[in-house]
């Protein structure tokens, strides 16, 4: 059991655990420069940052911003969902004209519209899972999930009682109409990198 585990599960038997608690001990680790670093459901993910995930983010961001100025997007930055302990960054997230950030300088869940995840293949089983459920319960009104490795994107809808009610997954090629949703725009896949 390495020292973080260790102090894991003695917070975690005393209800001490938070996620601030959490993400302080990972200030003081020394994780590898480039790595992405998460909690979901109270496990710490860190994933390096490849070319076509970058790739990939940066074009979906650059589309975005027909509507959404740079201040209301984010990429990376921790953002505190519900449910047990779950501090998630993900890849691409836009925000409601207006949105504030709570009393920790963090930008709130509810004034999220739209998230995008691309997949790596250490941790595709969170963004297929726990967190798509954790967006699902959040009322993130749009959920893409954008897949490298088989070449697929799923677009998630029509969040209610913890479940997406609307799927839809296409290749890459096929353009994402989010005209009937909070985007109200069309994104092009065509130039979407693969590994």
């Amino acid at each position: 059991m390495t020292v973080l585990e260790d102090r894991i599960a003695m917070a975690d038997t005393g209800d001490e655990l938070t996620l601030d608690t959490m993400f302080e001990w990972l200030e003081k680790m020394p994780i590898p420069e480039g790595y992405k670093t998460e909690i979901v459901g109270g496990h710490i993910f860190m994933t390096p940052q490849r070319r076509t995930h970058w790739d990939i983010i940066l074009n979906i961001v650059e589309q975005l911003r027909a509507k959404y100025p740079r201040g209301s997007m984010t990429s990376d930055v921790r953002m505190d969902y519900p449910g047990r302990l779950n501090g998630l960054a993900p890849d691409v997230v836009a925000l409601t004209e207006g949105a504030q950030e709570d009393a920790h300088g963090r930008r709130r869940h509810e004034d999220v519209e739209f998230i995008a995840e691309v997949i790596s293949k250490d941790t595709a089983g969170n963004d297929y899972g726990p967190k798509k459920d954790t967006y699902a319960s959040a009322g993130v009104p749009v959920y893409l999930i954008v897949d490298p490795y088989t070449g697929e994107w799923h677009l998630h809808t029509l969040p209610k009682d913890g479940k997406y009610h609307g799927t839809v997954s296409f290749g890459f090629g096929e353009e994402i109409d989010l005209t009937g949703t909070v985007v109200g725009l069309v994104l092009k896949t065509d130039e979407f990198p693969r590994d």
